[in-house]
Order: structure tokens, then C-alpha cells, then sequence
């Protein structure tokens, strides 16, 4: 591994105690000490609105400069609603713009989904490597991660489960090489 490789973390849920979180965390430790991780704070970011695309809000330029300096993103999310929650959409829709600028285009990009719910999150996780194709990011294909019944997998020091933790290593494995191979 290429001792430059930088993962973009983006994680679409703003609780305290997200789920998500823990499993972002875990799935991190997991990857070489070769692979440098940065997390997007998405928090701070105003709703994206087309009236911005000319002034320079500084939120904005800091996650977009975040993005554009990652060999790949990963996002890990839970699912709102049967979708994406709105603050993972909004930063998708920052680094889109301003139309012609996009850091997607070309960004290797992979989705992490967990959900207490029986279909792990699924729909969220679908409707982001929509928006990132249609966007035209490379979208990590296998292994897909949607962990159903999540929360059965955590206990207070994280992720509990050997069989998730087997999973998540098989995965950090290939992000990691996903993240590096320039040829993907």
C-alpha cells in the first residue's frame, strides 16, 4: 500500500450514539496503518441552496477541499425514512456544485448501511450509489454492506458480533485496496 492513500470519511448520521458511528469506527481500525482516514464534519453545513453556488461559505469549501483530497470516500449511514437521511444528502449535493465543479466525478466512492431494522438500511444505501453514479463517482461493488438488526452486533464497547467483525474485515480489506488502486 501506497503510504498516501486517504479515505474521506463521511458518516450520514449527526447523533452522539449513531450506530453508524460505531461501525465507521470499527470498520477504520480495521484498515493497514498505510491508509490515512479523515473524517467529513457534515454537521455545520447549511442546507445547500442554488444562491450560494457564487459566495464562498467556508463549511462548504472545507468538505469539498476534504473530498477532492481523498483517494475515496466512505460513507457509512443509516436510513431515514426509506431514504438517505437529509444530512447525508446535503453534502452530496454541496459537492456537486457549483454545476460544472463537481468532487465527484471520478471520486471512488463506497457505502456502509446499518439499521436496527431488518433490511440493514438497503434503501438509503441504494438511493446514494444512485446519486453518486448519476454523479459519476466509481462506486466500491463488492462487498455491499447493508447489517441488518445492527444494534445486535454492538455492545458498549462496539462491534461485538465475530461474524460482523468478519465481515467488516473482509470489507476494510477491499476498501482499502479499492482506495489505492488508481486503476479502478
Amino acid at each position: 500500500m501506497s503510504a498516501a492513500t486517504t479515505i474521506a470519511l463521511v458518516i450520514g448520521s449527526l447523533r452522539e450514539e449513531s450506530i453508524n458511528r460505531k461501525f465507521a469506527e470499527y470498520i477504520v481500525s480495521q484498515l493497514p496503518e498505510s491508509v490515512t482516514v479523515n473524517e467529513v464534519n457534515i454537521a455545520d453545513l447549511p442546507l445547500y441552496n442554488q444562491d450560494y453556488d457564487g459566495t464562498t461559505i467556508e463549511s462548504y469549501e472545507r468538505v469539498r477541499q476534504q473530498i477532492k483530497d481523498a483517494d475515496a470516500v466512505l460513507m457509512v449511514t443509516p436510513e431515514h425514512n426509506r431514504t438517505m437521511p437529509a444530512a447525508l444528502k446535503n453534502v452530496i449535493d454541496i459537492g456537486s456544485r457549483p454545476y460544472g465543479s463537481s468532487v465527484w466525478t471520478d471520486k471512488k466512492v463506497a457505502v456502509v448501511t446499518a439499521s436496527p431494522g431488518t433490511y440493514g438500511g438497503r434503501s438509503s444505501g441504494l438511493d446514494v450509489r444512485k446519486s453518486m453514479q448519476m454523479l459519476s463517482a466509481k462506486m466500491m461493488i463488492s462487498p455491499e454492506v447493508y447489517l441488518s438488526h445492527a444494534t445486535d452486533s454492538l455492545n458498549e464497547g462496539g462491534v461485538s458480533s465475530e461474524r460482523t467483525q468478519k465481515f467488516l474485515q473482509k470489507f476494510a480489506s477491499e476498501l482499502a485496496k479499492f482506495a489505492e488502486n488508481s486503476g479502478v
